[in-house]
């Protein structure tokens, strides 16, 4: 019989690999992408030779951290983020029941409005029970920028729980913003984001972006009028964005940023904005990049 020994209970196997279904849905918000992370997750543990598997002394959480590596790769690709195409009919995995069904609508949306790096930690961290050293080696922070960002996620889902917007609430802040933006009138810009609201900046090392996210109206509101200073100004038009309304910033005839902004109540509690060309490829396709309207350009929601 050979490996006999080494013979797991097809219980134990089923677990593993709800487990890691769960860990991929919570992440990723769709089951079928989920699946595929699982397939791929195995495929690395059996590329690993039988030396390497044998000294991996808790296998389970080696493939979590591996099936979480591989969902932060996914979030990260361009055609996925928000500063793509915006997001079509997607379903998504409930926990408690098969990978296929749909969670609670205002969960997935927060979560799909959170950044990559904090989505990853919170899900890990608080729903998976991960420790920060795991977490901290698939996010590629420091265990402390981890617990920061987890705590940063949970202060937003809580705000979205607390204060949730409607589409019609959400598309009249995000206008009134680009508004403020456009005039620079950094008082009603500060006074439309939240007290504790954080401003995230992704360049992806292709331009020179903040590094650091921004936290306070007023940092945030300073950094986004900085941002949109010079001379000529840069034009800002609302556009759907991940299936909100967002704010899309053109130079010229190019789309230089994609503004996504989290709504709870009559503030905005969260801002990206995407900067890396990467990203922005899609949206400098001839027809956005002329100003020609698209189906989502009066999107609210």
């Amino acid at each position: 019989m050979g490996q006999a020994g080494d013979a797991i209970p097809i219980a134990e196997l089923l677990d593993e690999r709800r487990h890691l279904l769960d860990v991929a849905c919570r992440m990723l918000g769709r089951g079928h992408e989920a699946e595929w992370v699982v397939a791929e997750t195995y495929r690395q543990w059996y590329t690993l030779s039988e030396q390497d598997r044998v000294r991996i002394t808790d296998p389970r959480s080696w493939l979590a951290k591996t099936a979480g590596c591989i969902c932060l790769a996914r979030l990260a690709l361009p055609e996925r983020r928000s500063a793509d195409l915006p997001r079509r009919g997607v379903r998504s995995a409930r926990l408690d029941d098969s990978p296929e069904e749909e969670v609670g609508q205002v969960l997935l949306d927060a979560l799909d409005a959170l950044a990559p790096a904090a989505r990853a930690a919170f899900v890990l961290e608080d729903v998976f029970g991960m420790a920060l050293v795991a977490v901290a080696d698939v996010v590629g922070q420091s265990g402390r920028e981890c617990a920061a960002l987890a705590e940063r996620a949970r202060h937003s889902l809580r705000a979205r729980r607390a204060r949730p917007a409607t589409p019609r609430q959400h598309d009249l802040v995000v206008r009134a913003v680009g508004e403020a933006c456009a005039v620079e009138h950094s008082g009603r810009l500060a006074s439309l984001l939240a007290a504790d609201v954080t401003a995230f900046f992704d360049g992806g090392g292709k331009v020179r972006a903040l590094t650091r996210p921004v936290h306070g109206r007023r940092q945030v509101a300073r950094a986004l009028l900085t941002l949109l200073a010079g001379s000529p100004r840069p034009t800002l038009a609302p556009h759907s964005v991940n299936g909100r309304t967002g704010l899309i910033v053109r130079h010229g005839h190019q789309v230089a940023a994609v503004i996504s902004l989290d709504v709870a109540g009559p503030h905005v509690v969260q801002v990206r904005v995407v900067l890396n060309p990467d990203k922005l490829r899609l949206w400098n396709r001839t027809e956005l990049a002329l100003g020609t309207p698209s189906p989502q350009d009066n999107a609210s929601d």
